[in-house]
C-alpha cells in the first residue's frame, strides 16, 4: 500500500516573505496588471563575497550557494511563501507504508546544454557528495539515505546508497530514518542534481569556472573564470518554467564593503545590496531599506586539536568575555540580536506546545565578565601560562572584519595576559585555512538548509566534514545518532534530546562559541519587484522578481 506525501509546512513564524514589494503584479506575459509593457528587465545586484565553486557537492559558503540556487533546480524549489514546492519533481512522491521508500517521477526537463535531465543525475550527484574520496564537505547531509553514513566513514560501498534510477524518468530514495521535513531537506543546496556525463566529461574542473558547468535552472551563468569579482545571469529560455521568469539579465557584482554598496546604490548602480552595521543604522528609515530576520547564527569555532584553545575553561573565559548585546545593537544595528545559543529564536518549535527552541532551552554562558575571568584564570594555571597569543581568523567581507575587530577588543580588554592577532583572507583562503586545521579561532556563519535543530547541532558531528574545529565528543555524536534514527517516530522524546544536546555543546564543553543571531538587511530599488529573501537557506532568489 503507497500513500502520497504531503509537503511539511513551516511553522508561521518561519513564512517570511520579503519586505517592501511593489503594488503592480504581474501576469506570466511580463506585462504589468495596468497592460503596460515593464521596464527593460535587468537589474544589477551585489554579492558580499567571492563565487568559490558552482559545484553543489563541494560548496561551504553562502555566496556560492546563493549562485547555484538561480542556476540549479532539484526535485523542489521554495515558493513566494517559502514553502517547498515541485521543481524537477513531476508530482509528489509515494511514499511506502514504513516511511522509509520514496519514489518521485521527474518532469521532462533539460540542462543548458540541451542533454535531459534524468534519474541517474540524482543518483550521481548524491553520491559525490557522500563518497569520501570526493572530500564534500557536506557529506553528513546524506546520512539521511541509507547507508549514507556508513558509505562516508568506510563502512559501505557507494553503490549501497539508498538512492538509484528505476529509469530516466523515476527517481528512489531509501531512507535511513522517517524524515516528516523531507520536502525542505531536498531544497538544499547540496540536494541539487549535477549532469552526470557532463561532469565525467570535466572531471576535477568541474564547477570552477562557467566554461566547466551546465544548470538547469532558471538562469544561465556566464563570465566568470574561477577568480573574477563579477558575472552574468541570464534568463534560460529552456528552463521548464521559463514562462513565469521576468528578468532577462542579472549583473552581479562582488562587493564586499558594505558603504561601496550603498555607494553604488545610491549612484543607481545597484538595485540591490546587503545593509550592516552603521550603514544599516544609516539607512533604517529610508523606504528602500529593509530588514528580515534570519535563521543564522553568528560564531566564533575553537581549534580543539590546539593546546590553548583546546581548553575548556579558555573556550568558556572567551565567550562569556564578550558583550553579545552590544554588538548586536550598536555595531550591526541591522536587527541582529544576541544569542546565547547555537539553535536562534523563531525557527523550531515543541512538537507538543509549541514553545519555540530557544526560549524553551534558555541561555547557555552569556555574557558575565566575573564568570569569564574566573574560567580564564583556571584556565591560565591548567596552561601554566600567565600571557597567552591566540589568532582570530575570518573572511575579508566588511562585516567579518567588523566582527573580529569588536572581539579582539573586548577580549583583550576583559582577559588580562590575552593577546588576540587578527587574520582576514579571502573566503576560500579562510575555508582553505580552516579545512587544514590551521587556525586557533575562527569566525563564521551558518545558514541552515531547513527547520529542525539538528541542522544546526550536527554541524559538530565528530564525522561532519563542517567540523573543522575537531571537537570529538562520543556522547554527543549518540546523541544525535538517537534523535536521527532511535528517536525518529517520538518527537517530544527527540525534542528533549535535542534541547540536551545543546546544553552539552553550549554549556558543558564550550565546542562552539555563539555571538548573535542574524538578519538580513538590504536596499532594494523602488523599481525591483517580488524579490525573494529567505529566513533560512540560500539568501535571495530572482526567480520571481521583476522590474516594473
Amino acid at each position: 500500500m503507497k500513500k502520497k506525501f504531503g509537503v511539511f509546512v513551516l511553522a508561521a513564524g518561519l513564512l517570511l516573505t520579503a519586505c517592501g514589494g511593489g503594488n503592480g503584479a504581474t501576469d506570466t506575459s511580463g506585462k504589468k496588471d495596468d497592460g503596460k509593457t515593464a521596464e527593460t528587465q535587468v537589474i544589477k545586484v551585489a554579492s558580499g563575497g567571492e563565487l568559490s565553486t558552482l559545484d553543489s557537492a563541494h560548496y561551504t559558503d553562502v555566496y556560492s550557494s546563493d549562485m547555484i540556487g538561480q542556476v540549479v533546480e532539484g526535485l523542489y524549489r521554495m515558493d513566494k511563501n517559502h514553502d517547498p514546492e515541485l521543481a524537477v519533481a513531476a508530482s509528489e512522491p509515494t511514499v511506502s507504508d514504513d516511511g522509509l521508500v520514496y519514489t518521485f517521477k521527474l518532469k521532462e526537463t533539460k540542462w543548458s546544454n540541451g542533454d535531459p535531465v534524468i534519474a541517474g543525475d540524482f543518483v550521481s550527484a548524491f553520491k559525490n557528495v557522500v563518497d569520501p574520496s570526493f572530500g564534500s564537505s557536506s557529506s553528513n547531509q546524506m546520512d539521511i539515505f541509507k547507508n549514507g553514513r556508513k558509505i562516508r566513514e568506510g563502512q559501505a560501498k557507494l553503490d549501497e546508497l539508498g538512492v538509484k534510477a528505476i529509469d530516466d524518468q523515476t527517481l528512489e530514495m531509501t531512507l535511513e530514518y522517517p524524515i516528516p521535513y523531507l520536502a525542505q531537506v531536498l531544497v538544499g543546496t547540496p540536494f541539487m542534481p549535477k549532469n552526470e556525463k557532463f561532469v565525467k566529461e570535466k572531471g576535477d574542473a568541474y564547477g570552477t569556472s562557467t566554461d566547466n558547468f551546465v544548470g538547469n535552472g532558471p538562469f544561465v551563468i556566464s563570465g566568470w573564470d574561477g577568480n573574477t569579482e563579477n558575472w552574468t545571469l541570464t534568463k534560460n529560455k529552456d528552463y521548464w518554467d521559463q514562462k513565469n521568469v521576468k528578468l532577462d539579465t542579472i549583473d552581479v557584482n562582488v562587493v564586499k564593503e558594505i558603504g561601496t554598496g550603498t555607494n553604488l546604490f545610491d549612484a543607481g548602480d545597484l538595485d540591490y545590496t546587503v545593509l550592516a552595521d552603521t550603514y544599516a543604522l544609516q539607512y533604517k528609515d529610508s523606504p528602500q531599506a529593509h530588514f528580515t530576520p534570519k535563521a543564522m547564527v553568528g560564531y566564533l569555532s575553537p581549534n580543539h586539536k590546539r593546546e590553548v584553545t583546546g581548553n575548556v575553561n579558555v573556550r568558556k573565559a572567551i565567550l562569556q568575555a564578550i558583550d553579545k548585546d552590544t554588538f548586536a545593537k550598536d555595531i550591526l544595528g541591522d536587527g541582529s540580536t544576541a544569542i546565547n545559543g547555537f539553535v536562534p529564536k523563531d525557527f523550531a518549535k515543541d512538537p507538543e506546545n509549541g514553545e519555540d527552541f530557544r526560549k524553551e532551552n534558555g541561555d547557555f554562558l552569556p555574557f558575565d565578565l566575573k564568570a569569564a575571568q574566573k574560567s580564564w584564570e583556571t584556565a591560565k594555571k591548567e596552561l601554566g601560562k600567565e600571557e597567552i597569543e591566540l589568532e582570530l581568523l575570518s573572511a575579508d567581507s566588511a562585516l567579518a572584519k567588523k566582527t573580529i575587530e569588536y572581539v579582539q577588543g573586548q577580549l583583550q580588554q576583559n582577559l588580562p595576559g590575552l593577546k588576540i592577532t587578527l587574520k582576514s583572507v579571502p573566503l576560500q583562503n579562510r575555508l582553505d585555512l580552516q579545512t587544514a586545521s590551521n587556525f586557533d579561532l575562527v569566525f563564521g556563519t551558518w545558514t541552515p538548509d531547513y527547520a529542525d535543530p539538528i541542522n544546526f547541532l550536527e554541524f559538530y558531528d565528530s564525522k561532519s566534514g563542517l567540523n573543522t574545529a575537531g571537537y570529538n565528543n562520543p556522547e554527543y555524536d549518540k546523541g544525535l545518532n538517537d534523535a536521527r534514527i532511535t528517536l525518529a517516530n517520538e518527537p517530544e522524546k527527540r525534542w528533549d534530546k535535542l534541547k540536551e544536546l545543546e546544553e552539552t555543546l553550549i554549556e558543558k564543553d564550550a565546542a562552539v562559541l555563539p555571538l548573535y543571531q542574524g538578519a538580513i538587511g538590504y536596499l532594494k530599488a523602488d523599481k525591483l519587484k517580488d524579490l525573494q529573501v529567505f529566513p533560512f537557506g540560500r539568501t535571495v532568489s530572482y526567480r520571481l522578481a521583476y522590474v516594473a
